[in-house]
Parts: structure tokens; sequence; C-alpha cells
């Protein structure tokens, strides 16, 4: 029986990845005067497991707070029950939640929803504190090497991979240090043999 590739073991991984997109086009402009000022590199960011989002619903305090979105992608409130947030956007989230409130208890609802907190990076392998950490907006592959105080002894300056849900499924591939890390992946440092 043959695996998928970018779901089964590493070496698999390794030799078949599977596609990740180009790294993508920044919306936000660079002001000029400020070089390497940092963008947010993903135009269209979709929610997922572990994001905290807060909701905001003009006229109704007791609805407007932060909310997570728990572990199999749902994020319960009172009055509109369970809405599951993960591949939306924070907009389409809040047309959710407005179209949920409409049909039941608000004549014309006003929501709005924003990422307060992001679901974090991984960095595993060869890093001297590999662990888990803050997502933090603009962020590279080297950057979060860095976040993690940088090389071990042992570690191949050369080979990284990284894993991100994409389409719905765990792609993984060898990237650039430059390439934009986004919520949620996680990055491997590689151990040389020399």
């Amino acid at each position: 029986m043959r695996g998928i590739p970018g779901l089964t073991t590493p070496e698999l991984a390794l030799s078949t990845p599977a596609p990740l997109p180009p790294p993508p086009v920044p919306t936000v402009h660079v002001q000029a005067g400020i070089p390497g000022a940092p963008v947010v590199p993903f135009e269209h960011y979709t929610l997922d497991s572990g994001d905290q989002v807060r909701i905001g619903v003009f006229g109704q305090d007791n609805l407007s707070r932060v909310y997570a979105v728990d572990g199999s992608g749902y994020i319960s409130m009172t009055l509109v029950g369970a809405v599951r947030a993960p591949g939306l956007t924070t907009f389409q989230l809040a047309s959710a939640i407005a179209s949920s409130l409409k049909a039941k208890y608000v004549k014309d609802p006003k929501v709005t929803a924003e990422v307060v907190t992001y679901r974090p990076i991984f960095v595993l392998g060869e890093a001297k504190k590999a662990g888990q950490f803050p997502f933090v907006t603009g962020i590279t592959v080297e950057m979060a090497v860095a976040i993690a105080e940088g090389y071990t002894e042992r570690a191949n300056q050369r080979k990284v991979r990284l894993t991100r849900r994409f389409g719905g499924v765990m792609s993984t591939v060898m990237v650039p240090f430059d390439y934009p890390v986004q919520p949620g992946d996680t990055i491997y440092v590689f151990e040389r043999f020399f």
C-alpha cells in the first residue's frame, strides 16, 4: 500500500514533498525610507484551531469578547452556538455570525472579527531551544530559528524542512531560509553528519 506524499514518514516527505505555494506577494506596501519594515505576507489569512478572535457585536456587549477556536475548529458563542471557523477569513466569520444572529435574535446585526492571537509556530530539530513560539508578523524561517536561540553545534545550516496545512492537507517541503512563515507552521532543522 502506497503512502500519501507529505503525510507519512519524514523520509517520504523529503523524497516526494507535497508542494507549497510560492511565497505570497506582500499586500501592504512598504513606505519609502523604511527598508525592511515588516508586512503581512498573506493576504487572506484563514482561521484554524489555536487562533483567538475578538468578536464585536454592536449594541450586544454580552456577545462582544475574545473567543478561542477550539481543537475541533469551532467558536462557541451565546445565542449563536457553535460556529465552524477553520478555512474562514475574519470577514467570512463575521458574516456567518451576523447571519445566525439575524435569523434568530437581532434585526440588523453589525459584527466585526479580528485575530487577537495567532496560533503558534514550532521550531524542532537542531535548534538550541526547540519548542513552541508565538507567531510574529513578517517572520521568515531564519528569524524563527533565531527566536529558538539559533543552531546547535550539530545543525545542518543548509537544510530546513517546513510543514504547513495547505488546502486541508499537511504539506512538508524543503524551503530556503528567507521563506515566510505562517501561523501553525513547523520548522525542522536537520542534523549534519560530518
